[in-house]
């Protein structure tokens, strides 16, 4: 069965960091794009970042840029997420997809993002 899961969220105060993690079960990475998205309540679903199925193009939103790191490693069939300096307006529910691609990665929800992961709560208090 083709499953992607994330995890790694939880509650952290204002400062600090979380590492989320998107393993793949029933399928290898090797070939695909994976993006990480994020839906806060009452807000559409947005892009955070995306890291081609090399790992040699990473792309992030600005609202990210210099305290997110998105990383793979393809002999896990994982990719991560690694938050850091996180702040309360970061609240929201994480989820990663993978779009099969050779190059290159897409950062906003795009239809190619074929399968996604349940997801995993991020909470930081201020």
């Amino acid at each position: 069965q083709v499953q992607l899961v994330e995890s790694g969220g939880g509650l952290v105060q204002a400062g600090g960091s979380l590492r989320l993690s998107c393993a793949a079960s029933g399928f290898t990475l090797d070939y695909y794009a994976i993006g990480w998205f994020r839906q806060a309540p009452g807000k559409e679903r947005e892009g955070v970042s995306c890291i081609s199925s090399s790992g040699g193009t990473t792309n992030y939103a600005d609202s990210v840029k210099g305290r997110f790191t998105i990383s793979r490693d393809n002999a896990k069939n994982t990719v991560y997420l690694q938050l850091n300096s996180l702040k309360p307006e970061d609240t929201a529910v994480y989820y990663c997809a993978a779009d099969r691609r050779r190059l290159g990665c897409l950062t906003g929800v795009n239809p190619r993002y074929g399968y996604w992961g349940q997801g995993t709560q991020v909470t930081v208090s201020s």
